[in-house]
């Protein structure tokens, strides 16, 4: 007959050194593997890093990049912008953001390339979200908002908050297509001298690159 002692019951009080390191690599590698790729690209993108005879970006880049946070912006029901990107959270999207004052013809053209350029990504299209900021609609453009832009998310200023519009960005004159990245950053900015075509060229370089996002 086999008797246990307590000196033979193992110590299972807590993981050991050795199990405490080993879990700490593993998720560094998992962290690795599964935005790694999306980080890498963008740092190829912006900089032409390993890559620069791609780097033919249609859109006007911002140098420095902005964090969307700086926009104060949020959704109608009162969530922040900025908690729908970072590399904590595995459902990030590319977003292309229109911002205007009253919404004149500019801004229509710049809410209807956006519909049509995440239209013609094809199997991508839900890989990139659609946003966007007016102080005004006209109330054509609101009776028609249901029907031909019901996928373009409204946004609103946070409360309290004005919006920090990068340097250079300045809706209350001109309209402006924001390109945000699954990181939170604003990288690049569209106006009505683009034509969907280049702002499809620049998404479909970056979905490609981006495998995350």
């Amino acid at each position: 007959m086999t008797t246990t002692t307590a000196d033979s019951i193992p110590d299972i009080d807590g993981p050991t050194p050795e199990q405490v390191s080993r879990g700490r690599r593993t998720a560094m590698l998992l962290f690795a593997v599964g935005f790694g790729p999306m980080l890498l690209a963008t740092l190829m993108y912006y900089t032409g890093w390993l890559n620069p005879a791609s780097q033919t970006n249609e859109g006007d880049l911002l140098q420095p990049v902005v964090p969307v946070q700086a926009l104060h912006l949020e959704t109608l029901n009162g969530q922040p912008l900025e908690t729908r990107f970072g590399v904590e959270n595995t459902d990030a999207k590319w977003l292309m953001l229109v911002v205007s004052g009253t919404c004149g013809d500019d801004c229509e053209q710049l809410l209807y390339l956006a519909r049509q350029v995440n239209i013609a990504l094809g199997k991508n299209a839900p890989r990139v979200g659609r946003a966007a900021y007016l102080d005004a609609r006209p109330t054509d453009l609101e009776r028609r908002w249901a029907r031909e832009y019901n996928l373009m998310e409204r946004l609103q200023a946070q409360s309290g908050q004005s919006p920090a519009w990068p340097a250079g960005i300045r809706p209350a004159q001109n309209a402006r297509l924001l390109l945000v990245d699954p990181n939170g950053n604003i990288v690049m900015h569209y106006g009505v001298e683009h034509t969907g075509k280049q702002m499809l060229k620049d998404l479909k370089h970056l979905l490609k690159l981006s495998q995350i996002g």
